[in-house]
């Protein structure tokens, strides 16, 4: 069976240690490492672990990298995210937000995982990032929390 590739933002790697959001992330974790799964680690996620406390930062050097995809930020991302918000799907401010959306559509991920409700995983917001994606001629993306991965069907 091919493995899930999952593009997972910095809120899943800050969940690992928050109490709110630990349970279901160390669980989505755990399908990691059964090696059901295969996380896609990008450019603007480890930009943005810079400034995270120690033990967020390196969550990730403990997996393998036959555990981990590693993607660059390009200049087809930039301006796939670019466009999210010139057609209003969020603000200037989640620049990097949409940057993270942008590499998941680029890389045809099976699902982005996030557990920002605000910006990301938000029906409107999904609906938004999925128009812009196929007026740009891509394909849409699913979004989910990790709730949505560890409990029931897998997506």
């Amino acid at each position: 069976m091919k493995k899930q590739r999952i593009y997972i933002d910095t809120s899943i790697v800050g969940g690992f240690f928050d109490k709110e959001f630990e349970k279901e992330t160390k669980m989505l974790f755990q399908r990691l490492e059964n090696n059901e799964i295969i996380f896609l680690i990008s450019e603007v996620l480890t930009d943005e672990l810079e400034n995270a406390p120690q033990r967020v930062r390196m969550l990730l050097d403990n997996y393998n990298n036959d555990y981990l995809e590693k993607i660059p930020l390009t200049e087809e991302a930039k301006k796939l995210a670019d466009k999210y918000i010139a057609e209003n799907v969020v603000g200037k401010t989640s620049l990097e937000d949409c940057r993270h959306i942008a590499l998941a559509t680029i890389n045809k991920v099976d699902v982005l995982v996030s557990w920002n409700f605000k910006h990301i995983v938000n029906l409107e917001r999904i609906k938004g990032y999925n128009g812009v994606n196929l007026k740009m001629g891509y394909s849409i993306i699913e979004i989910r929390n990790p709730k949505d991965l560890v409990y029931g069907e897998r997506i």
